[in-house]
């Protein structure tokens, strides 16, 4: 596996938290059925899972650890949902017997991984013939925001080295079909969505949150260890961040490819 970039302080989690299958998954919603079973390759906080396991039989929650599996868990126990089980899993090499699920869905994962191609190998292995691989990943060099910034252009260059020096590929969206067609597949249908954060509540949660962590999450322990970046060039990123939310004109778009790979 590739190290984690964001890892899990709380500004991390804060962004994670708020991620609903609505939100997230939407287009994967239409293909669920009560009957399915589900795998969802890196789980994260669980918020997502829980969303959907509303909508079919059974889900897998999987994580590459168990310290990372423990919040998906603890989510679900404080929902009181039963029809979840947890797993740690490789998503490289998955322990999953051949055609195990019906759906195999992965938010914001292959972007992290170290071989997306060998990822989504396993995610075809373990779908039952005629069922749905779905994967969900933004886009960095795809995010525009307004008004223009020095610091949030500074963000995202700075971020996106971190990102493949980690192994990752921060602009995983637009690579989603290729990857999907090396994988094998070739019932492929890609689409793309984006969360904007504009009004002045969401321009606060969303500044605030990668202002935060720009100055205290495992990002920024990466880029000044690295010598990439200083401790103060991560603080005027920050205070650019902060900015920025306050800016009435304000108005960040995140975009996303999306894939539905059926086996």
């Amino acid at each position: 596996m590739s190290t984690y970039t964001h890892g899990h302080h709380e500004s991390v989690l804060r962004s994670h938290r708020w991620r609903t299958a609505e939100n997230s998954a939407a287009y994967l919603l239409p293909r669920l059925s009560p009957e399915q079973r589900l795998l969802d390759v890196g789980a994260g906080p669980g918020t997502i899972t829980l969303d959907l396991a509303g909508r079919v039989a059974h889900v897998t929650a999987t994580e590459i650890g168990e310290p990372e599996l423990e919040l998906s868990r603890q989510s679900v126990e404080a929902s009181g949902v039963t029809n979840i089980d947890f797993r740690v899993e490789d998503v490289h090499v998955l322990s999953i017997e051949d055609d195990a699920y019906d759906v195999v869905h992965a938010h914001q994962v292959l972007q992290h991984v170290k071989d997306p191609v060998q990822a989504l190998r396993e995610m075809r292995r373990v779908t039952k013939p005629g069922g749905i691989v779905a994967a969900r990943d933004s886009d960095y060099a795809a995010f525009v925001w307004w008004p223009e910034s020095a610091e949030l252009t500074e963000w995202l260059r700075l971020y996106r080295h971190a990102a493949r020096a980690n192994g990752g590929e921060p602009d995983a969206g637009r690579r989603l079909v290729s990857w999907a067609r090396a994988a094998g597949f070739d019932d492929i249908e890609a689409t793309s969505s984006t969360w904007c954060f504009s009004a002045p509540e969401d321009r606060a949660w969303w500044g605030g949150l990668w202002a935060d962590r720009f100055t205290d999450s495992a990002v920024a322990r990466q880029l000044v260890d690295s010598g990439d970046a200083t401790t103060a060039d991560l603080a005027r990123v920050a205070d650019g961040w902060r900015s920025w939310a306050e800016a009435e004109d304000g108005w960040f778009s995140v975009l996303h490819g999306e894939i539905l790979a059926r086996v």
